[in-house]
């Protein structure tokens, strides 16, 4: 895409001057606010380290897919939601066992439109071909596959490893001690991938020189608008990324079949997601097993951190065998999946949890027990603290969006007393 213009320029110039300053068809599904975006972003990308649970697993070119796998990878059905594209009729939709978030629409002549529920819709323009004239000015144009892409959803990295199109995103919002899976530490490391500036403050001229394609953002570029209205000033569509918004672990996982419709790896996604579904076991028949879970942080002001009842790993404690411990959690001033609750809230609510998971994802992991009791002496008397039943979940698990279900097959582990040596995130307090 070549935007070196005279318009770029003064869009640049005018950037440059400001500083760091900060529509489409829905896809069916829960919505959320902004602020829930914030909370569930930023805290749990925060933080510095450089070593990876285990790299991602490549698509296998020998997995072993039938032809009725094959046929399922899209319908033909119920295409009455399909937004309009001028001249050219909608042909079928990709098939989605879990994700609510977003669609993909396939038309004449390869084109396809990227549907995210309160994110707009992408029409990919196939290679070679340009847009059909009269479109919706809601519609943003993405040239396929795009080359050159900046990526500030750091969630939604573990993607582009998992499909082979790592060489597609040459720049980044995050620094190299800023990531905790492999393949960007290494793609820094290389040179092939370049810290960009972070998403509220990016290097507009290095976006221009790299010939940027696509700048792949979470929701926290939306406080940041200025940013936004900046990168497509100069001619770089913005796509918003809303994986994070999918509770169910397997429709976050799921998102792995929208960057294959933005890379043209359709077939390479759905072989993913299916091999990933494959290695978690028997997760669907689970059973219950009676054992309660508290998850839960301290933050800087000595607040005990929980996640409300409905959020994404609440239900994968659920899901594992165990039962989180607060029944009807909701967060009353406002739409974060995180609710502040004192010590004492806390202390009467979970001190007799069958276990305590620390969320280490957004606070500083703990070296040992003796750093929860030093937190609040109020956790020796927890029970799943005398029972040496406090574990904590490591710090790439929010960048692993690709593996986040293998979570959950942590959880059932623990909650069946499972060997600890087959967990991939989680990790025990002794």
């Amino acid at each position: 895409m070549k935007i070196k213009t005279i318009a770029a320029a003064a869009v640049l110039a005018a950037s440059l001057a400001l500083g760091a300053c900060g529509g489409g068809t829905a896809v069916t599904g829960n919505s959320s606010a902004v602020s829930g975006s914030a909370a569930g972003s930023s805290e749990e990308a925060s933080g510095k380290g450089t070593a990876d649970v285990s790299s991602a697993p490549s698509v296998s070119a020998s997995s072993a897919k039938n032809a009725a796998q094959k046929a399922e990878l899209y319908v033909t059905e119920d295409l009455g939601d399909a937004p309009e594209l001028s001249g050219l009729t909608c042909e079928k939709k990709l098939n989605l066992q879990y994700a609510k978030d977003f669609a993909v629409y396939y038309y004449d002549d390869d084109y396809k439109i990227i549907s995210i529920r309160d994110g707009g819709n992408y029409l990919i323009v196939p290679e070679g071909k340009e847009a059909p004239q009269g479109i919706s000015d809601d519609l943003v144009v993405i040239q396929g596959p795009p080359k050159n892409i900046y990526m500030a959803a750091s969630g939604s990295m573990c993607f582009f490893p998992a499909l082979g199109c790592m060489d597609s995103v040459t720049m980044t919002s995050v620094d190299r001690d800023g990531w905790y899976i492999q393949a960007p530490i290494d793609a820094i490391n290389a040179g092939t991938m370049t810290f960009a500036g972070k998403y509220s403050e990016p290097d507009y001229e290095m976006l221009i020189s790299k010939d940027c394609g696509l700048a792949i953002e979470s929701t926290m570029i939306l406080h940041a608008p200025k940013v936004k209205e900046m990168i497509e000033g100069l001619g770089i569509p913005v796509l918003i990324d809303r994986c994070s918004y999918e509770t169910d672990p397997f429709g976050r996982m799921e998102w792995v079949k929208m960057y294959g419709a933005l890379m043209g790896k359709e077939e390479a996604a759905a072989d993913y997601f299916a091999d990933e579904l494959t290695s978690l076991g028997d997760y669907k028949n689970f059973e219950d097993t009676g054992k309660t879970v508290a998850f839960f942080s301290i933050n800087s002001n000595q607040q005990v951190t929980v996640r409300k009842t409905d959020d994404i790993i609440p239900n994968m404690i659920n899901m594992s065998g165990g039962s989180y411990i607060f029944k009807d959690l909701e967060n009353t001033a406002g739409n974060s999946v995180s609710v502040n609750l004192s010590m004492e809230k806390f202390y009467a609510d979970a001190k007799d949890a069958d276990y305590l998971v620390y969320n280490a994802i957004i606070e500083t992991p703990l070296t040992g027990m003796s750093d929860l009791t030093g937190k609040n002496p109020m956790f020796s008397q927890f029970k799943a603290v005398q029972d040496g039943n406090v574990w904590q979940v490591d710090k790439s698990w929010y960048q692993s969006t690709d593996r986040v279900g293998e979570l959950l097959a942590d959880l059932h582990h623990m909650v069946t007393d499972g060997n600890a040596e087959e967990m991939k995130f989680l990790k025990k307090v002794s």
